[in-house]
């Protein structure tokens, strides 16, 4: 499945990863970390998605040796480079871009075009860290990121890094994107085929890629935050799937996969319905 999948990204033109991540006020003890680190967390992940080491020529294995070939180009740093700046000036204006640039070739060139393309940014911070420590300070200080910058093994290795703090992968979306409109959105923990059938699996982070899906590609905003903020509304009111029943809160109502989307079904509802109104 894996090859599957790099194959139909490579094919799609889909360069650029966007994995948000969000620590929903309700759901601060759902993390191993400590509810004061990551409360207010609020980040994202663009991971540039058809470069690099996964896709390098030559590639193989012979009977002593194996071996990749890490490599990128100008034009595809300049792009992933120019999606992680334009996402910052919607957000709180910061990029921390992630590299190995005190050993690799192929990073310091990274870290020079990344440079290079801030120049056009000088409303965004530019912050550069080293894979390495980017690691610890994700969980030392989450809430100090706002846009991670990461070539493509990095940005595999730190989204799902990122992906441990919010408490549950069962709530993150994500979407591929090519030029223009084109993209594919899927959550971030795949199909889950171990549980498929057993109707406990959290609906959230799919429900929220469609919500990304409406805003990047249909343009369509003004429904994705209803459908943004109908799940911030649910789980303020306790309704939770199997992987968050360790969250210690009073009044909490556990439901399997088509009831939790049922509850939501309805606040959308009203939800526009106020939409309507106003």
């Amino acid at each position: 499945p894996e090859a599957a999948l790099l194959a139909l990204r490579k094919e799609l033109g889909l360069y650029a990863n966007l994995r948000p991540v969000k620590v929903y006020d309700p759901l601060v003890d759902a993390s191993p970390l400590k509810s004061e680190v990551v409360r207010g967390v609020d980040l994202v992940v663009v991971r540039e998605l058809t470069g690099g080491l996964y896709y390098g020529e030559p590639r193989g294995k012979k009977e002593n040796e194996a071996f990749n070939t890490l490599r990128y180009t100008k034009e595809e740093v300049v792009r992933i480079a120019r999606v992680a700046f334009n996402l910052a000036r919607e957000r709180r204006k910061k990029v921390t871009s992630v590299d190995k640039a005190n050993v690799l070739e192929t990073f310091r060139f990274w870290r020079e075009v990344v440079e290079e393309v801030h120049e056009e940014y000088r409303d965004v911070e530019l912050e550069h860290l080293y894979v390495d420590n980017a690691s610890m300070q994700l969980v030392r200080r989450p809430g100090d990121f706002d846009v991670l910058l990461c070539p493509n093994m990095f940005g595999d290795i730190l989204s799902d890094e990122a992906a441990t703090i919010s408490g549950s992968i069962g709530l993150l979306p994500s979407a591929s994107l090519g030029e223009g409109r084109k993209g594919l959105y899927e959550p971030v923990h795949g199909s889950a085929p171990d549980i498929a059938g057993k109707g406990i699996a959290n609906p959230l982070a799919m429900i929220l890629s469609c919500a990304y899906m409406i805003r990047l590609s249909f343009e369509r905003g003004d429904l994705a935050d209803v459908i943004e903020k109908s799940v911030e509304k649910l789980l303020a009111d306790g309704f939770r799937t199997p992987d968050l029943a360790g969250v210690k809160a009073e009044g909490i109502k556990l439901l399997g996969t088509r009831e939790i989307t049922d509850e939501l079904l309805k606040i959308m509802e009203r939800e526009l319905q106020g939409e309507k109104h106003s």
